[in-house]
């Protein structure tokens, strides 16, 4: 059994017109997200063994706030280039390269490639993930590399609209 965590970046800041996109940081909504989102995280679903993250600077300050919330460490988490994408079948490239070792993975990155691939692993139309959404998908396998599209179980779609 594994279970998968994707996980949107929150809201990012457009103040700075000539900001690279990469460099974009968290705007003040998306800094007051990500602590709301880190407790319902560390509240609900199984505890990540191994946090991956785009080495975007939003994301990696959610993926931060959010593994805080279940006692990672800054440096427990690990930033891949690759994740700055927004191609879900590049997220399911990686995804599918995690050691076997590793049985709940979280994946903090970018809308459309979260979306699609949350979708494609669970047959189900979730339209968006928010900023800061957290959809988490179960499968019956014992090897990322043998993830399967539409067998996936939506075990939870949660962002920070429902919680006020």
């Amino acid at each position: 059994m594994k279970s998968l965590y994707l996980i949107r970046h929150a809201k990012s800041s457009w103040s700075d017109p000539g900001l690279a996109d990469h460099d974009r940081p968290l705007n003040k909504r998306g800094r007051r997200d990500v602590p709301v989102m880190a407790q319902c995280f560390a509240s609900s679903g199984p505890v990540p063994d191994m946090i991956i993250s785009s080495t975007a600077r939003r994301a990696r300050k959610t993926a931060r706030g959010i593994g805080k919330g279940v006692g990672f460490k800054k440096h427990d988490i690990l930033l891949l280039k690759p994740l700055y994408t927004f191609s879900g079948e590049a997220l399911l490239t990686v995804i599918k390269s995690v050691d076997n070792t590793v049985n709940v993975l979280a994946v903090v990155g970018h809308n459309y490639g979260l979306t699609d691939c949350a979708e494609f692993l669970c047959d189900e139309e979730l339209g968006n993930i928010p900023t800061c959404g957290i959809v988490l998908i179960e499968f019956d396998i014992d090897d990322w590399k043998d993830l399967p599209g539409g067998k996936g179980r939506l075990v939870r779609f949660d962002y920070p609209k429902l919680h006020g």
